[in-house]
């Protein structure tokens, strides 16, 4: 690989996905050939455990996953968290009582699961979402109160909040912004908060240590702004095709897009096999 790089970190919707949120069969082979060369490729996503067990089957290769934006680190063989940093229960609250706000949807992730209301699941267009759709009828907890079910929780990774427009993101994050959160914009209207200096970076710089890798070492491969301090912090940034402009302009490499195996046809470039 070239610059001997030890480690690949993934993004997955917009990069690793394809738009109907498959995975192509030759990105499957070219993880598979990078992590038979002794590089190991891993998840670095906004998602949740929960979103990650129908993927952990096509690519049992990779064993481990930063998700919930960096909030948590997850071993996919010991089925276990190795790395947690969790929002405070006095800001679930506050958050949940935003989205009502503005008839948005509010997304709570713990460890083990997903929780969305059963009103807003059947109206995820409304908010933008609308491909997400099936993915959360199979995996999500569906509740009839977010707000009581707010009130549960001593604290969690992380917390979604998806709106009906990107003008009623920026007036809730004007609301929030002074509560000590990361705050992250992601997809077309989506607010994603994890705890104060929690990013993707710091989740996997946390895995990096444990592998013996430093970032300096690690090959990042992203298209959103959620991607921006991975990529600006690794040793070699990729930008998807699909990517914006801003994301494209601090990488070093950019490969194809998310439905042209942009992930694998990185993966090759770096291994010095591209056509």
């Amino acid at each position: 690989m070239k610059n001997a790089y030890k480690l690949i970190a993934v993004d997955m919707d917009g990069t690793l996905l394809q738009s109907d949120k498959t995975v192509h069969e030759d990105t499957v082979r070219d993880i598979q050939a990078a992590v038979d060369g002794g590089i190991p490729v891993v998840y670095c996503t906004g998602r949740a455990v929960v979103e990650l067990e129908p993927y952990f089957a096509v690519l049992p290769m990779m064993r481990y996953a930063v998700c919930y934006s960096g909030a948590l680190v997850y071993d996919s063989a010991e089925r276990k968290a190795i790395y947690r940093a969790e929002i405070a229960r006095e800001y679930i609250e506050k958050i949940v009582r935003t989205a009502a706000e503005y008839k948005a949807m509010p997304h709570i992730l713990t460890e083990n699961d997903s929780i969305v209301s059963s009103s807003d699941i059947q109206h995820m267009d409304q908010f933008r979402m609308g491909g997400y759709q099936p993915l959360f009828l199979k995996v999500a907890t569906q509740v009839e109160s977010m707000e009581e079910e707010a009130k549960r929780y001593d604290s969690v990774p992380k917390i979604n909040i998806y709106f009906r427009s990107e003008e009623d993101r920026s007036r809730a994050y004007e609301k929030l912004k002074a509560l000590p959160l990361t705050f992250a914009f992601a997809e077309k209207t989506s607010l994603e908060m994890t705890a104060e200096h929690v990013t993707k970076e710091t989740g996997l710089a946390q895995l990096a240590k444990r592998l013996g890798v430093t970032l300096g070492e690690t090959v990042g491969i992203g298209d959103a702004d959620n991607d921006r301090a991975v990529l600006g912090s690794v040793g070699f940034p990729v930008a998807m095709g699909n990517a914006n402009d801003e994301i494209k302009a601090i990488c070093k490499y950019i490969t194809a897009d998310n439905d042209h195996n942009g992930v694998g046809a990185a993966i090759q470039y770096l291994m010095g096999e591209e056509k």
